[in-house]
């Protein structure tokens, strides 16, 4: 590979970094619901989406239920090992909208790393970031209503899309907020009733981008911020 990826954090890359990545990076197309990893799969090679492409980590919890944790898309990458060599995904990680993604060995990641103190940095400021995110999340859950969680995620989903149509069922839904989906739905028509929201099969339609905003909590914003102030502007 020669030329940049749509990968902000590849993009972010000085020239002699990106090289010696590029001869290990394959592109791959990655269909919706494709699943990466399953909760306890040995990860031995990462992803990094490209365009509208993002993936979602569920995180299992009882009764056979997983709770959405984390949407990566392309600021990022999935599958960064804790240590050195091959790590344990503690998350299922689905695609949930498809498209382009590069896929590089994490030994071959592991093997630029230390020819490049700066590739080691970046990634390092990358995971410390992913953690804050997931720091984030977790205060949300805590703090926020389903209501103002709900209009996080879309938001969320449309910053990675860049459009107002959102591939989400309200089962989806409502797996990244942890409840059922009679809730979500419940959810769902009370932004429908104030036109924020319309919805179309397998799909949300953001009508009154302002107003969702509104309705948010300013969790990711928070986020973005972090990102910008430790990676650069996103």
């Amino acid at each position: 590979m020669t030329g940049r990826p749509k990968n902000e954090l590849l993009e972010k890359l000085s020239t002699h970094d990106f090289e010696l990545l590029a001869p290990h990076l394959q592109s791959v197309d990655l269909a919706a619901n494709h699943i990466l990893h399953h909760a306890g799969d040995s990860i031995a090679v990462v992803h990094f989406p490209c365009g509208p492409t993002f993936v979602s980590l569920a995180v299992p919890v009882e009764d056979d239920r997983e709770v959405e944790s984390l949407l990566v898309g392309r600021e990022g990458v999935i599958g960064l090992s804790a240590g050195r060599g091959p790590s344990l995904a503690y998350a299922r990680i689905v695609v949930k909208v498809g498209g382009t993604a590069l896929r590089l060995p994490l030994r071959a990641l592991e093997q630029a790393q230390q020819r490049s103190a700066s590739l080691q940095d970046s990634f390092a400021r990358y995971a410390a970031c992913q953690l804050a995110q997931l720091l984030q999340t977790a205060a949300c859950n805590a703090a926020h209503s389903i209501e103002q969680r709900a209009a996080k995620w879309i938001i969320a989903a449309q910053e990675h899309i860049g459009g107002d149509e959102i591939p989400f069922t309200h089962e989806q839904l409502a797996g990244m907020l942890g409840v059922s989906r009679s809730y979500a739905s419940r959810v769902i028509q009370m932004l429908k009733a104030r036109r924020i929201l319309a919805t179309r099969r397998c799909a949300i339609l953001i009508l009154d981008g302002p107003a969702l905003a509104a309705s948010a909590c300013a969790c990711n914003h928070a986020v973005r911020k972090h990102f910008g102030e430790v990676l650069g502007a996103r």
